[in-house]
């Protein structure tokens, strides 16, 4: 077996070429540091080879890339499958397509996002809602929600845990002393902010999500893209702050799918955090998307761990092309496999780059494209 992220110092039955002899370990399965079976080795003639695995025993920052319907969310599902069977480990999917419910076959519960407001920063909120912090409306906003945040009681309306609520801030809004027009546009961005059903004062705090180990997908599908992206921003923040805050005694894995929308926006700066600073509190961070040119170069150049299925842009081409450290031979993108289900993995632990053919999900899979021969519809129309 070979364990992908993890090195001959990480782990003394691994040898240096991430290989583990499994005559001289010595371990049970239950004491064996924790891995998810990704698949096997694809040999030159398209036979299966020996068992890949991924390190799950440590931190780790991956990418997944691949155009569309060459496996991307399959294999983030896979990731999530292992390490849903994996101890002392915490997976949270962020689901923008509504596609990884079937992981609740491995246990795993969906759930509807709900954050607190004072999740998102002061300054922040008028970049959210779509406002020029300069402007009249958007310093208002900021004013108001720092204000609020500041108040001995916490901001919070009679009745609530104390965390201020929207309509507590649409309050603020109205009684502050500021010109009528701008105290109208900050209450109405504030209603659609409300619109979007995301928003709750009392919401539940990020570590009742993972405390107890059990998969958590984040069902985004049909909400407004910024409001997923605050949801985003507010979970890869609240697990970093829960791990260094002591909060958590799991390792979180925060799993994204189409992760090229969060970047850029709202939710970047909390994902940076965890690409650069997450391995010193332990939280892991998986980016799949099937644009890895929209990715900033940062995801790639602080990725451990690359899978590549088949990509044809040039952007896209060119961003794997950053992956290519000096340790590896010849050009990664020529590499590149053609089948479904088929990926070049680059592991920065072992400095390796390998062919490997996803295994099969144990969950149904809800990325798949559909066809028409098979719907309702054409299955009740005569033939001509």
């Amino acid at each position: 077996m070979h364990v992908l992220g993890r090195d001959s110092d990480s782990d003394a039955g691994v040898a240096p070429d991430g290989t583990v002899p499994a005559d001289t370990s010595g371990e049970t399965d239950t004491e064996r540091p924790p891995t998810v079976r990704l698949g096997s080795f694809l040999a030159r003639d398209g036979s299966a080879g020996a068992p890949v695995d991924v390190d799950a025993d440590g931190p780790h920052a991956g990418v997944v890339f691949g155009k569309r319907g060459t496996g991307k969310s399959y294999t983030l599902g896979v990731l999530a499958e292992g390490l849903a069977a994996s101890r002392g480990v915490a997976p949270v999917v962020i689901d923008p397509m509504g596609v990884f419910g079937g992981l609740r076959a491995a246990g795993g519960r969906v759930v509807e996002p709900r954050i607190p407001p004072v999740a998102i920063p002061p300054q922040t909120w008028p970049d959210l809602l779509g406002l020029d912090p300069a402007s009249g409306p958007g310093s208002l906003l900021w004013r108001v929600v720092a204000d609020a945040l500041d108040a001995p009681d916490g901001g919070g309306s009679e009745g609530s845990s104390g965390s201020p609520s929207l309509a507590a801030f649409r309050d603020r809004v109205q009684g502050a002393d500021a010109p009528a027009a701008d105290r109208r546009a900050a209450a109405n961005h504030l209603r659609l902010a409300e619109s979007w059903g995301v928003f709750d004062a009392d919401a539940s705090p990020v570590t009742q999500l993972v405390g107890d180990g059990v998969p958590t997908m984040l069902d985004l599908a049909g909400t407004p893209e910024a409001a997923a992206a605050a949801v985003v921003r507010a979970v890869a923040r609240g697990l970093y702050d829960a791990r260094i805050g002591g909060d958590l005694d799991r390792l979180p894995w925060l799993l994204i799918d189409e992760a090229h929308a969060f970047f850029g926006g709202v939710a970047d700066p909390a994902l940076r955090t965890l690409l650069t600073r997450g391995r010193a509190p332990g939280v892991s961070l998986v980016c799949a998307t099937q644009r890895p040119g929209a990715l900033p170069s940062v995801a790639v150049s602080q990725s451990d761990l690359i899978v590549a299925h088949r990509l044809t842009a040039e952007r896209d081409l060119d961003r794997l092309a950053e992956a290519e450290a000096t340790y590896l031979a010849g050009d990664l993108a020529s590499r590149l496999p053609t089948g479904t289900g088929e990926a070049l993995v680059v592991d920065d632990a072992t400095e390796t780059a390998h062919t490997v053919r996803i295994r099969e999900r144990r969950t149904p899979h809800g990325g798949g494209s559909p066809r028409a021969s098979r719907t309702a519809a054409a299955e009740s129309e005569d033939p001509i």
